[in-house]
């Protein structure tokens, strides 16, 4: 679940390994002068590694992308279609999709997230709630893998697992289990009640590129999904990453919902949308909190451990506002959080 634009990385030089020579060689046929001297980047928590290559006096992306983890058809599927739709998305210069090797235009190093403050930040996310009518436009969306039940419980069950179980080492009698997958059942009915849209899966302000034309350019797309409307509205209104005040959240989701009923020429009760954003943004929360763990655990990445207190707030703060979800709530605040900073000393 976590991306974010790369970083070049001046620390760090290519390993001579198989695979990097084999980029290298496949740079040096598409005619690229500059193979031998890409900078490896950071910044993706998945299988990608990036690269940055000056050509021809301009930068570009290379994006070491092995098929064996990653589908790669369904960047490029996702980014002709984004592009037809008017929403800026890196061109793609070069592919091979059977060795899983790209060059892609290169966006800058400017995230949405480095030009927030308390100041920009209402202008700033209200110019990337108005991309989200364009995303969910287009006949397309109905191909992708559709956001279901099984979708979402696989998610959730993340969270009881990695979090929970294996990095907490908490316990589940019968009852929490019971209780716990209660609690689920509401979080993917309300998935389930949602109109479906283009769904980006990881809307949010480090997957949103500022521009040399001040315009917003979209990243880390691939992971697209046919899904419930309001999951990009709150992926980037309430960010894993950063929290800003209700009043703001509030205020900007309450401008997103007259956008969103316009594309899908639909409406709705304040309080059915309301009810949709909160409790989406719980099972976001939830599996977020649950993948942070998994990354330290499974993939030896440890640099999202620091973000899963926010997203436990998260759960905490919203599910007490819904009486179905009480017992989500006081099994975070009571041995979910506790548990996380006692790992954390």
């Amino acid at each position: 679940m976590p991306n974010s634009v790369p970083v070049t990385d001046n620390k760090t030089s290519i390993t001579p390994n198989s695979r990097d020579q084999q980029l290298i060689q496949w740079l040096s046929s598409q005619g690229y002068r500059s193979a031998g001297a890409i900078k490896p980047m950071s910044g993706d928590a998945g299988f990608r590694r990036y690269f940055r290559m000056q050509e021809k006096g301009s930068d570009v992306i290379v994006v070491d992308s092995p098929p064996k983890f990653c589908n790669n058809q369904a960047f490029i599927n996702v980014a002709e279609r984004l592009a037809k739709q008017d929403i800026a998305v890196p061109e793609i210069l070069a592919v091979d999709l059977e060795q899983g090797f790209f060059v892609i235009q290169d966006f800058g190093a400017t995230l949405l997230a480095d030009t927030l403050t308390p100041e920009t930040v209402e202008p700033r996310y209200r110019q990337a709630l108005m991309l989200l009518p364009k995303l969910m436009s287009g006949e397309a969306a109905e191909q992708l893998p559709l956001y279901d039940a099984d979708f979402v419980r696989t998610e959730l069950n993340i969270f009881s697992e990695w979090l929970c179980e294996h990095y907490l080492q908490l316990s589940f009698d019968d009852s929490d289990k019971l209780e716990l997958e209660h609690c689920f059942n509401h979080l993917v009915a309300n998935v389930e009640a949602q109109p479906k849209v283009f769904m980006h899966r990881d809307f949010h302000s480090r997957n949103l590129m500022v521009l040399d034309n001040d315009a917003l350019g979209v990243i880390d797309f691939q992971d697209a999904v046919y899904g419930p409307v309001t999951y990009d509205a709150v992926s980037l209104l309430r960010d894993c990453y950063v929290k800003w005040p209700a009043s703001t959240v509030e205020t900007l989701f309450g401008e997103f919902i007259p956008l969103a009923e316009k594309q899908l020429e639909l409406e709705y009760s304040i309080e059915t949308w309301k009810r949709w954003f909160d409790l989406t943004g719980i099972q976001r929360h939830v599996k977020a909190a649950g993948i942070f763990a998994r990354l330290k655990l499974r993939d030896n990445k440890d640099g999202y451990i620091k973000d899963i207190p926010l997203t436990l707030s998260y759960i905490v703060d919203i599910a007490n506002r819904y009486p179905e979800l009480t017992f989500l709530a006081q099994f975070v605040e009571n041995r979910v959080i506790p548990a996380v900073e006692q790992k954390s000393i």
